[in-house]
């Protein structure tokens, strides 16, 4: 089975570590240079450190996401993941954020019931034919059972959703057994996660505009590892940061560690999904928790 990388940073890594084994198990010092060469050797002008480079000079015993070149060097190349098995990850197989963000599209059972008020606390919209969910309260019955924004319902106490309406929608799931709602979800389709690796400076390398990626950092984690523009950005290592201003955004950018798992949703897909909802609404009462 052909080798899956988490980053194109794990994929360089994991080649050289490879190529150190198999051909030359004895002579470490050209591939302690080359990793050196691809984790920090970025230009300085991509974004410039005032007083001092972006990337440091590094000799073999410089520091990168914990480890020095020379143990990435010996770094066994592990599975990232028990949801990753054949991904292959010499620098993020630790990621907890990775962990916690993962998407896997597959279909899970959700029973929900409803909280003293009658409500489920969840929005469901119709979109291309099936059923969403648009938004999910906090601290709500949909939350505790998992449920996420993004989520297409296939069936509700099984009944296929296909070709509802909104409003045929919400009025089954208002006019449904409170005390036990059969759900069929497939996990967030329109959504995909992408894992970076920030610089010597804390940066991953993207710029926000109200939530979506606006511009992106030449040669930075993020321009090598395919975020792209026009995207929102919906998680950050598993946390919900939909209505969150761009400064909080950036605040938990800052303190995450050094690899970072983004949750990401084409912007005229999330504006479809989130058109007519009230601003003050997903900031204040949707679930921002980490997953």
């Amino acid at each position: 089975m052909m080798a899956l990388y988490p980053t194109l940073e794990d994929m360089s890594v994991g080649n050289m570590i490879a190529a150190s084994v198999n051909n030359n198990p004895n002579s470490s010092n050209s591939v302690n240079r080359n990793v050196n060469q691809v984790l920090f050797s970025s230009p300085i002008a991509s974004q410039p450190h005032i007083g001092s480079p972006m990337y440091p000079t590094l000799g073999t015993t410089a520091h990168y996401a914990g480890y020095t070149s020379q143990e990435l060097v010996r770094r066994p190349l592990l599975p990232v993941a028990a949801t990753h098995q054949q991904w292959v990850a010499p620098l993020t197989n630790s990621s907890v954020g990775m962990a916690k963000a993962h998407i896997s599209h597959g279909i899970r059972q959700v029973t929900l019931c409803k909280d003293g008020k009658g409500k489920a606390g969840l929005r469901l919209l119709a979109y291309d034919n099936g059923i969403f969910v648009s938004f999910v309260m906090a601290n709500s019955p949909a939350s505790l059972a998992g449920v996420r924004f993004g989520d297409q319902i296939l069936q509700m106490n099984q009944a296929n959703c296909a070709g509802w309406s909104t409003d045929k929608a919400m009025n089954a799931l208002r006019d449904a057994n409170g005390a036990a709602i059969l759900l069929a979800v497939r996990d967030r389709p329109f959504e995909r996660t992408i894992t970076m690796l920030k610089d010597s400076a804390n940066r991953a390398g993207f710029g926000l505009k109200n939530g979506r990626i606006e511009k992106i950092v030449e040669d930075s984690s993020a321009a090598r590892n395919g975020i792209l523009t026009d995207h929102h950005l919906l998680e950050v290592n598993g946390q919900n940061v939909i209505g969150l201003s761009d400064k909080e955004i950036g605040r938990i950018l800052e303190n995450s560690v050094r690899d970072v798992t983004i949750a990401i949703m084409p912007s005229k897909t999330f504006q479809d999904l989130t058109k007519g909802m009230a601003t003050s609404l997903v900031r204040e009462s949707m679930d921002h928790r980490c997953n």
